[in-house]
C-alpha cells in the first residue's frame, strides 16, 4: 500500500505558481496600460514649445514697393519674402508702400506704418520727389528725419537708393543722386544704390506706363537687391537663423 507521502506525490499537480504569477502580471500590465491610455485621453495635450516669431522687416516706400498694377503676391515685399524663406530665412516682409508717396509723405506716416514695431526697415522713397522736381534738399531732409526716427527706435535700416533721370538736368541729377550715399554714411546704414537697377531703361520689364515694374521687373529687382538684403538680415543673428 502506498505511503501517504507517495499518495501526495501521485496526486495531479495544480497549475504551477510560476504560470499563475505570469498570468497575473500580464493582466495587471494590461489594466495599467488601459488606465494610462484613459488618463492621456482625458487630459488636454500640452502645447508645443513656442517658436521664435519671424524677423519682421517693413518695406517702406512708394508705388515701387506697393506693387502698383500687380497682384499682391507679385509685389516686391511678397516676392522678397518668398525668396528669403526659400533660402531658409525666418522672416516676414510687410508691405508698407503707398503709391504716389514722396519722402515727406513717408515721414508723415512713419509712426502709423511702424505700428507695433519692426526689427528692420527697407527704406525706398524719393522716386516721386524726383518725378515732381522737388528740391533735393527737401527730399534729403525728410529722409534724414525718417532715418533719425528709426535710429531712435533702435530699428536697423537698409537704404534703397534712387537716381534722377538725366532729363532733369545735370545739376538736379548731381544733387539728387548724392542724397542716398550721404545719408548712408551719416547713419552708417547699408545702401543699395539704385532700387530700379536692371529695370530702368528696359521696356520689357515695365508696365505699359513705362514707369512701374511688371512682375518680371519685380523679380529682377529682388534678384539685384537680394545679396544686400541677405547681408542685412544676417545681422540679426539667431532671430532670422536659416533652417537650411
Amino acid at each position: 500500500m502506498p505511503s501517504e507521502t507517495a499518495r501526495e506525490t501521485v496526486l495531479p499537480n495544480p497549475m504551477p505558481w510560476s504560470r499563475l504569477g505570469g498570468y497575473g502580471h500580464r493582466r495587471a500590465f494590461l489594466q495599467l496600460s488601459a488606465a494610462l491610455l484613459l488618463a492621456a485621453l482625458s487630459c488636454p495635450a500640452r502645447p508645443a514649445a513656442t517658436e521664435m516669431p519671424p524677423l519682421k522687416i517693413i518695406a517702406f516706400g512708394d508705388s515701387l514697393v506697393a506693387g502698383f498694377g500687380l497682384a499682391a503676391d507679385a509685389a516686391f515685399p511678397a516676392v522678397l519674402e518668398k525668396t528669403l524663406r526659400a533660402a531658409g530665412y525666418h522672416v516676414t516682409v510687410v508691405n508698407a508702400g503707398v503709391s504716389g508717396d514722396t519722402a515727406s509723405g513717408g515721414q508723415a506716416r512713419l509712426d502709423w506704418a511702424l505700428g507695433e514695431g519692426a526689427d528692420g526697415v527697407i527704406l525706398e522713397l524719393g522716386a516721386n520727389d524726383m518725378l515732381r522736381g522737388v528740391d533735393p534738399e527737401v527730399t534729403k531732409a525728410a529722409l534724414d528725419a525718417i532715418l533719425g526716427e528709426l535710429r531712435a527706435r533702435n530699428i536697423k535700416v537698409l537704404i534703397a537708393g534712387m537716381k534722377a533721370a538725366s532729363s532733369l538736368g545735370q545739376d538736379y541729377k548731381t544733387r539728387f543722386d548724392a542724397i542716398y550715399p550721404a545719408l548712408a554714411k551719416k547713419y552708417d546704414a547699408p545702401l543699395y544704390p539704385f532700387f530700379l537697377e536692371g529695370v530702368a531703361g528696359e521696356p520689357a520689364l515695365k508696365l505699359g506706363d513705362g514707369l512701374h515694374p511688371n512682375s518680371a521687373g519685380v523679380e529682377r529687382i529682388v534678384k539685384g537687391i537680394l545679396p544686400s538684403v541677405r547681408a542685412f538680415v544676417d545681422k540679426f543673428g539667431a532671430k532670422a537663423a536659416r533652417s537650411k
